[in-house]
């Protein structure tokens, strides 16, 4: 059985307060974008020399690291626990989202992980119950149990339905091979709540998005790598209505009424694409 996990980007991200834990409350919105990756599972034969329950394969963009590590690995493990009875399997995942890009490709890999297994071998799980196992995994891996608009809170796994349609316009994006230290990034940020709620400014007319939708990580993300930030001045000087940093980065997004070349942005290592929405 084959799945096609998807990205998402943030439009607006605040840091609010920090928590007891260590971890820190955040408010944004998640948009689903259709880039996608490709997630198979079958079967593992009886006679198949492994010592692993759940045997993956990751292509097409090399992740360091264990493999056993991976999201997708976990999400079956996590599962195991609590339904013992989950045949070993073989998986493969064709990456297709930039990693380290603020676009959620881990965490949708381990969402739809957990949907795919519910499906495939019919555990009954309901969506509330999916989300509260993608919630132990990672921040934002709930969210792709849901894969619509949606306003999170908590560590991102607190999720409100957003009424929220970009449809016609374009979206652009840009990922510069600038690795973003996520714990660095949180570490310079002072929490605080924004003047006005990411949710209220998405319900504005997008031209007003510029002044009020805030990422709070873009301060310190730029102060540290000044060339992403020069990426969104010049999706403003391309004529962007909208145009801001996804996550902790180091991808950029910007939203056009039309079409956009992004030819310009031709360094080695870049991710690029605008598509439709």
């Amino acid at each position: 059985m084959i799945t096609f996990p998807i990205a998402k980007i943030n439009l607006g991200l605040n840091v609010v307060e920090k928590r007891p834990d260590g971890y820190h409350n955040l408010e944004t919105v998640f948009y689903p974008v259709p880039i996608k990756e490709a997630l198979e599972i079958y079967p593992m034969d009886a006679d198949f020399p492994s010592d692993v329950d759940c045997d993956l394969k990751v292509t097409n963009i090399h992740i360091e690291g264990d493999e056993q590590k991976n999201l997708v690995v976990k999400a079956y493990n996590l599962l195991k626990q609590d339904f013992p009875t989950l045949p070993r399997i073989h998986a493969h995942l064709y990456k297709g989202i930039p990693t380290q890009a603020g676009m959620g490709g881990g965490s949708s890999d381990c969402g739809f992980m957990i949907t795919l297994l519910n499906e495939q071998f019919q555990l009954g799980l309901s969506q509330q119950q999916m989300i509260q196992y993608a919630a132990r995994l990672g921040a934002d891996c709930a969210f792709f149990i849901v894969n619509k608009p949606c306003y999170a809170e908590g560590i991102g796994e607190i999720l409100t339905p957003v009424e929220l349609d970009l449809k016609g316009w374009y979206l652009c994006i840009v990922r510069p091979d600038i690795p973003v230290s996520t714990k660095e990034a949180f570490s310079l940020i002072k929490p605080a709540h924004p003047a006005k709620n990411c949710r209220e400014v998405v319900m504005q007319p997008i031209e007003t998005w510029r002044e009020e939708l805030t990422n709070d990580f873009e301060k310190s993300v730029f102060a540290l790598h000044p060339e992403i930030g020069a990426i969104k001045e010049r999706f403003y000087d391309m004529g962007a209505v909208y145009a801001a940093m996804s996550g902790s980065g180091s991808s950029l997004l910007g939203l056009f009424r039309t079409p956009v070349d992004l030819s310009e942005f031709n360094q080695e290592g870049t991710f690029k694409v605008c598509l439709p929405l």
